[in-house]
């Protein structure tokens, strides 16, 4: 450790030495925050004195043998002790440099959101920087390698008493332009009189870029529409076309009007047997031609074959979100939006970054030796150079399991296989949320795009209580204080007619907005943010709801579990502690806690509040209520 560039001697302390400290802290302070620590090592050393107004600048140098278990290599910076300084940190940056003698695979946070920069396959740089914040969790990274073509990683997690919850990381070789998989490409662009000016600019530059990505045995076409539609070329074009196909490009004007269905019938005419990738951009809604928008998704289905992959984007909150994300769902791609003032430019580029390389396509995976059920995303999209697939599911048990790869490298069908084991008990926390947030996003679909289910509303309803995933069903358990049956199925029943937009009115920058958040629900890489309210708070796996006073476990189930009673600071407490330190993270939340460790329930509780009779009666509904309006997931 160095202070103001002096070096200073300090003193590790061993794990029952420095519970003893914590302990004492706590006692004397009556403020329980810093148990979540117990059970680490610490490091002491004094700074002292800091002269008023003054600053002193400590810098601190270790080593650390990383753990590599199951393939993977977890790193774990201690970030979250940055919460108790007492104002906003101005800046926090984190940079990492990985470098590996094998080619790197999974590189991935689920603590928050990085950039990534790769150099070749074995070197890459991973950064984050947040600017005036109070760090709330530690910086977590997961990496791994290897020399196969097609990397896999597991990591998973088994609660005591329930089936499991797994993520799965697919990873493909950053691959030579020789090995990559040769494609067809079609550009859908709406030039109606509403894309004039910048839009239109913008468009016919991104276009620019996907046609200077192109690979050398990849074919193409553009197709312009408004009124009517102008071909670029009457079929696939090659590459050898593509000088040509700028100056159409620039020779495009906006005027007419919104011909959605011509444009989609003639597209599909001109699909043959590769892999073929549609970018369909519009920033309006159909209105001449066929414009009844289910008839245009049931002839778009009816005729599209199963080798295409439908991208849309809407450009400005005036398009049919139903129509993009139906079109997009249903043929195995996914809806972008674009709202106003946001580059048009930039985000087709990036995206077709992504996809510009295809490695596999026709996704499947088979498990043997385990039972799977609920993956996500589905359908599985195609697997592409230098990303990687990230799969979430639920398994039941545990043990050693067969995974296998199935899809398609061009007209050839392959398979990869790996051994990988399912744990029985315990592993990475963070998983079950990351598994609600897209399972949620899936429902959240569903109802969007096929009509309100009640069984639906009320499995997003318990998800989002007990993981602390908000929702536009859910946002009234932070709000507002509702007690009753009657009082939470008024307040969905309010929303409904917002969340089942009938298809036809599906447009305007609230629907757009919702198509969004349901997007980045099943899309998500990470566990979704705890709640911006002080009455949710998230720790570890489980969530935690304040009502008067009592942080309250989710998983409590107050009919059917014994509790017992610990006054906070007394010796009961601390020797629980001391033969579980996984409460004391429980505990930190304050000297009111009910939480549930191995199956049963602990009530920590202030001095003079111990007899049982002194719970509140309002308390002990709400508690009742948990497990009797939300059914358990």
């Amino acid at each position: 450790m160095y202070v103001d560039g002096k070096k200073l001697e300090g003193k590790l302390l061993k794990k029952d030495e420095a519970r003893r400290i914590y302990e004492e802290i706590v006692g004397k302070s009556k403020d329980p925050a810093l148990l979540e620590y117990v059970g680490r090592n610490a490091f002491q050393a004094s700074i002292f004195p800091i002269p008023p107004k003054g600053e002193r600048r400590v810098q601190v140098e270790y080593t650390e043998l990383l753990r590599y278990e199951g393939g993977i290599v977890k790193y774990i910076y201690p970030l979250d002790t940055e919460r108790f300084s007492a104002r906003p940190i101005e800046e926090v940056a984190i940079n990492v440099e990985i470098v590996s003698q094998k080619p790197l695979k999974l590189i991935y946070s689920p603590s928050h959101k990085v950039s990534i920069e790769r150099s070749g396959e074995n070197k890459a740089v991973v950064g984050y920087e947040e600017k005036n914040v109070l760090p709330d969790r530690d910086f977590a990274l997961y990496f791994s390698f290897s020399s196969e073509d097609i990397g896999l990683n597991l990591l998973s997690y088994k609660p005591a008493d329930e089936d499991g919850f797994f993520i799965l990381f697919l990873s493909p070789a950053i691959r030579q332009e020789e090995e990559k998989i040769a494609k067809d490409v079609i550009f859908v662009l709406d030039v109606s009189g509403s894309m004039e000016g910048e839009k239109l600019r913008q468009a016919k530059e991104a276009l620019k870029f996907v046609l200077s990505r192109l690979g050398s045995g990849d074919r193409f076409n553009i197709l312009a529409f408004s009124t009517g539609v102008s071909l670029f070329a009457d079929s696939l074009a090659p590459i050898s076309e593509k000088e040509k196909a700028l100056e159409f490009v620039e020779g495009l004007s906006a005027h007419g009007s919104t011909n959605i269905y011509q444009a989609l019938m003639e597209v599909l005419s001109q699909v043959e047997d590769r892999p073929t990738y549609i970018l369909f951009l519009t920033d309006g809604l159909p209105t001449v031609g066929v414009t009844d928008v289910r008839q245009i998704v049931e002839d778009v289905g009816e005729k599209a074959p199963k080798n295409i992959r439908l991208f849309t984007f809407g450009v400005g909150d005036d398009v049919n979100t139903f129509l993009l994300d139906k079109l997009a769902s249903e043929h195995r791609g996914i809806s972008t939006y674009v709202r106003p003032g946001e580059d048009l430019e930039a985000a087709i580029s990036t995206f077709y970054s992504r996809i510009s390389s295809p490695v596999l396509t026709d996704v499947a995976l088979d498990f043997k030796g385990i039972r799977v059920r609920d993956l996500y995303p589905y359908p599985l999209p195609d697997l592409f150079a230098g990303t990687q697939l990230v799969v979430v599911g639920r398994y039941q048990e545990g043990g050693k399991a067969t995974v296998t790869l199935k899809g398609k490298r061009g007209e050839k069908e392959e398979a990869f296989s790996w051994e990988a084991e399912f744990l029985k008990r315990g592993g990475e926390e963070f998983i079950p949320r990351l598994w609600a947030s897209r399972r949620i996003g899936y429902l959240m679909e569903q109802i969007r795009l096929h009509g309100e289910n009640k069984e639906i509303v009320d499995e997003i309803v318990s998800l989002s209580l007990r993981y602390g995933i908000i929702t536009p069903y859910t946002s009234f358990l932070v709000e507002e204080e509702v007690l009753t049956r009657e009082e939470r199925e008024e307040a969905v029943r309010k929303l409904m007619p917002g969340l089942t937009t009938a298809p036809q009115a599906s447009f305007g920058g609230a629907e757009v907005q919702k198509s969004v958040v349901q997007r980045n629900l099943q899309e998500a890489v990470m566990p979704a943010p705890s709640p911006a309210s002080a009455k949710v708070k998230q720790v570890g796996s489980k969530t935690f709801i304040l009502k008067d006073g009592v942080w309250i476990d989710t998983t409590f189930e107050p009919e059917r579990m014994e509790v017992v009673k610990v006054p906070f600071g007394s010796e009961a407490y601390f020797r629980l502690l001391a033969e579980n330190t996984q409460l004391g993270r429980y505990f930190s939340l304050g000297k009111r806690v009910i939480v549930v460790e191995r199956g049963k329930a602990y009530e920590v509780v202030e001095e003079g509040l111990a007899k049982p009779e002194q719970k509140s009666g309002l308390l002990d509904a709400f508690l009742r209520l948990i497990r009797k309006v939300f059914k358990r997931y």
